[in-house]
C-alpha cells in the first residue's frame, strides 16, 4: 500500500536527532522523499543510510541565509519539487535574567527564529511552484506558557508563535498550510541532556505523529496550531 505521503517532498531542518530525526523517518515511512538538514555532517549521513533512496542529506547551518537558500535549492534539484518544510532545529537557553550571556540570548534567537524565518522565506517560492504544501513550526509549550528561568527561551518560541499565525494569515490563500507543533516536555537530546525513558514525558515519536496528522489532514481543512502534552505528568 502507498505510504499517506507518497509522491511528496520535504525538508526537515535538525534532522540529525531528536524530534527532528523522528520525523524524517516518519514521513519517509509514509512515502515521502526526505532532505535532512543539520549542522552534523556524520550524523545525517546515518541516519539517510538507514531512510535510504529517499533521503537526501544536507549539511546546514540555519543561522546563515546562503546555507537556507542552499539546503532548498538542493532538496528540489533532487526531488524535482518541494511541498513540505519541517524547521525543527532549536537550542535551548536556560537561566534567570542575571544568568544569560548575551551571547546565549543572540544564540537562542538566531537558531529559534532567523533560522526558521530564513529557511521558510526560501522555501515558500517553491511551495507555491508546486501549488500548495505545509510549513510546520516546532514550537514548544513554552512559547504558550512563561517559565521562570526561561525567559530567553520563553522570547523565541513566543515570537516563533507570532510570526507562525501571521504567516498562516499571509499564505492561506496560495495553499499553503502554516502549523505550529508546541510539544510539552519530550525525552530527547534537547537542552544537553540525554534521552532516560522517564515517565511523564512525551517521546520523539509522539512529537512525529503529531506532524504526519497535520500533514495528512483533509486538503480544505488548516489546523493552525496542535498543544502537546504528556497524558500523565509527574506529580508535583
Amino acid at each position: 500500500m502507498p505510504g499517506r505521503l507518497e509522491g511528496r517532498a520535504a525538508l526537515v531542518t535538525g534532522a540529525s536527532r531528536g524530534i527532528g530525526r523522528a520525523i524524517a523517518r516518519a514521513l519517509a515511512r509514509e512515502g515521502a522523499s526526505v532532505g535532512l538538514a543539520a549542522r552534523s555532517a556524520d550524523d545525517l549521513r546515518a541516519l539517510a543510510g538507514e531512510i535510504g533512496p529517499r533521503a537526501l542529506e544536507i549539511p546546514c547551518d540555519v543561522r546563515r541565509n546562503e546555507d537556507a537558500a542552499a539546503a532548498v535549492r538542493a532538496a528540489v534539484a533532487r526531488f524535482g519539487a518541494l511541498h513540505v518544510l519541517v524547521n525543527n532545529a532549536g537550542i535551548a537557553c536556560s537561566g534567570r535574567l542575571e544568568e544569560v550571556t548575551l551571547e546565549a540570548w543572540d544564540e537562542a534567537f538566531a537558531v529559534n527564529l532567523r533560522g526558521v524565518f530564513l529557511m521558510t522565506r526560501a522555501a515558500v517560492p517553491e511551495l507555491r511552484r508546486a501549488g500548495g504544501g505545509h510549513v510546520v513550526n516546532l514550537s514548544s509549550v513554552a512559547g504558550l506558557v512563561a517559565n521562570p528561568g526561561l525567559s530567553a527561551y520563553n522570547a523565541t518560541k513566543f515570537g516563533l508563535m507570532g510570526f507562525t499565525e501571521a504567516l498562516m494569515l499571509e499564505l492561506r490563500h496560495d495553499r499553503i498550510h502554516v502549523s505550529a507543533i508546541c510539544p510539552g516536555s519530550t525525552d530527547t537530546h534537547f537542552g544537553g541532556r540525554a534521552p532516560s525513558g522517564r515517565e511523564g514525558a512525551l517521546t520523539a515519536e509522539d512529537v512525529a505523529e503529531s506532524v504526519l496528522h497535520v500533514l495528512t489532514a483533509p486538503p480544505g481543512a488548516l489546523i493552525s496550531q496542535v498543544h502537546l502534552r504528556p497524558l500523565i505528568p509527574p506529580r508535583r
